[in-house]
């Protein structure tokens, strides 16, 4: 089964903000692995296939931290996250 794998930069000044950005993905069904590091701001995350990267950045601006910049599979994606209609 293939899988994707999606890079954050998010601003994290404490424990407590990468604490949180944890549990959000702890959360999400499909997450397969993560790595969320203070001290490089970044979050990596390993997903099942069927996980798409929009979800994955909904989920992180959902704790209130701001994104800088994203990837999935290597490639540059737009960090907007579209409303709630």
């Amino acid at each position: 089964m293939a899988e994707h794998n999606y890079k954050f930069n998010v601003t994290m000044s404490c424990s407590g903000c990468s604490g949180s950005v944890e549990r959000a993905l702890k959360k999400l069904d499909g997450v397969k692995s993560f790595d969320v590091s203070l001290d490089t701001q970044t979050a990596n995350v390993t997903t099942e296939e069927n996980v798409d990267y929009n979800t994955v950045l909904q989920k992180i601006a959902k704790t209130g931290k701001k994104i800088n910049s994203g990837e999935a599979d290597g490639k540059t994606m737009p960090i907007e996250v579209a409303a709630a209609a």
